[in-house]
């Protein structure tokens, strides 16, 4: 193979054979193709895409870089759901404990934080003593004896996604879609699980700020799921404003234990029922018949929050100790009495990273307990004076930056200026 004529072909347009996308995955992989070589390539890719067997292609390489998990042997059905990333997007949290108190079993592979979005590993790492590092073996027990389980990838699990993931990060192709979906779901594939439930988000707080990419990227994971042989379904979710009442780790553990003991903001609530519902569909587990136990009852009853401490226990974590407290707060008050009418979701993560809650590169470390408290949601009500947000940080010297941010983040007006948007757009099978 000629890593040339394969750049060559992309670039003019032309469609991949297996064989060149075969090879030239394993021989990046391996060294043999040189970083300049496979960025030139992603460029290609970006501007002029792949079609649907390309994209699977392209997917099935990658998942054949390493290894591949297998749980077809436990005692119950396995399914999953991933997220492409939003501002106090902290479903993973309640949604993991309530599917497994219905019945199914959860390996949900996740991720660190990186920029204005949170990182699941990084909220689960605020409980004391909690674990993200599992061995499979360890994995394969904490499933076995809790019915899910939330860690991180190990290195074995496709190993080419990963050196490409950072080459993207830095050769401005991190938008390709089909490199997008390919990354995704070589991961998740590599899982072992029966079936996927994709959250993808859209707006001003997504990584997708427009409902045609999203649903773009929705379609092609959705497509490269069922070549693969894994029941696969999408939902589109609005992530115009921040999901929930907290934004940054420990604030959005605590608020997710809040949703397990039957409380909570009704967004968190609503999108933790719908895509459990849908997991348990896809894993062949219908909610409320045959003794299968519905998300929302479970979330009511207490089976969830019970399935949450055991789940935490089993990594070593302490579901019951007090969580990170930062050390400084400051509240900021509403310039003027109406109706929020708009609430921007990327500005208020770009704060809460401002404050410690996330970070600039993979090595950074974060705060705990920093992150902004959101009082007032779009469609209510506030007084001149009265509190917006609640500003957290360890460092003082942060409130500026982050107050800076919040400043174009939202707008006050009359009701009728207000329009509801739906927290779930479409489904996509």
């Amino acid at each position: 193979m000629d890593v040339i004529e394969i750049i060559r072909t992309k670039r003019d347009g032309g469609r991949l054979t297996p064989e060149q996308i075969d090879w030239v995955i394993d021989a990046y992989t391996h060294g043999e193709v040189a970083e300049e070589q496979m960025s030139a390539l992603a460029m290609a890719i970006l501007l002029n895409g792949m079609d649907r067997p390309e994209v699977g292609r392209w997917t099935e390489a990658m998942l054949a870089s390493g290894e591949r998990l297998d749980f077809s042997d436990l005692d119950r059905p396995t399914t999953d759901k991933h997220s492409t990333g939003g501002v106090g997007d902290k479903i993973t949290l309640p949604l993991t404990p309530t599917v497994a108190a219905c019945g199914a079993a959860v390996p949900q592979l996740s991720g660190r934080g990186l920029g204005h979005t949170g990182g699941t590993l990084d909220k689960l790492e605020s409980i004391p003593g909690w674990r993200a590092s599992l061995s499979t073996e360890e994995m394969r027990r904490v499933l076995t004896d809790t019915g899910g389980v939330i860690c991180a990838a190990g290195p074995g699990l496709a190993p080419a996604d990963r050196r490409l993931y950072a080459l993207r990060d830095v050769t401005g192709t991190v938008e390709s879609i089909p490199l997008i979906a390919a990354s995704i779901m070589s991961k998740k594939l590599a899982e072992g699980t029966d079936s996927l439930v994709l959250d993808v988000k859209v707006g001003s707080g997504a990584f997708m700020k427009d409902e045609p990419s999203a649903r773009e990227l929705a379609r092609t994971m959705v497509d490269i799921g069922k070549d693969h042989g894994v029941r696969t379904i999408a939902l589109l979710t609005d992530m115009e404003a921040p999901l929930g009442r907290q934004v940054g780790n420990a604030l959005e553990v605590a608020e997710a234990v809040e949703v397990l003991s039957g409380g909570g903001p009704a967004d968190v609530v609503e999108l933790t029922v719908a895509l459990a519902r849908e997991m348990l569909t896809a894993a062949g587990l219908t909610p409320g018949v045959d003794g299968v136990k519905d998300p929302a009852e479970a979330l009511a009853d207490g089976s969830a929050l019970a399935s949450w401490k055991e789940l935490v226990r089993a990594q070593g974590g302490d579901p019951d100790a007090p969580l990170p407290v930062a050390a400084e707060h400051r509240v900021v008050t509403a310039p003027a009495s109406g109706t929020l009418s708009r609430l921007d979701a990327y500005r208020v993560g770009l704060a809460a990273w401002r404050l410690g809650a996330g970070r600039e590169r993979k090595e950074d470390e974060v705060s705990f307990g920093a992150g902004v408290g959101l009082h007032v949601k779009p469609g209510e009500e506030v007084g001149v004076g009265e509190p917006l947000f609640t500003l957290h940080t360890d460092e003082p010297e942060r409130f500026d930056r982050a107050e800076q941010d919040l400043e174009g983040a939202f707008t006050i007006g009359v009701a009728e200026e207000w329009e509801q948007r739906p927290l779930i757009i479409d489904r996509i099978d």
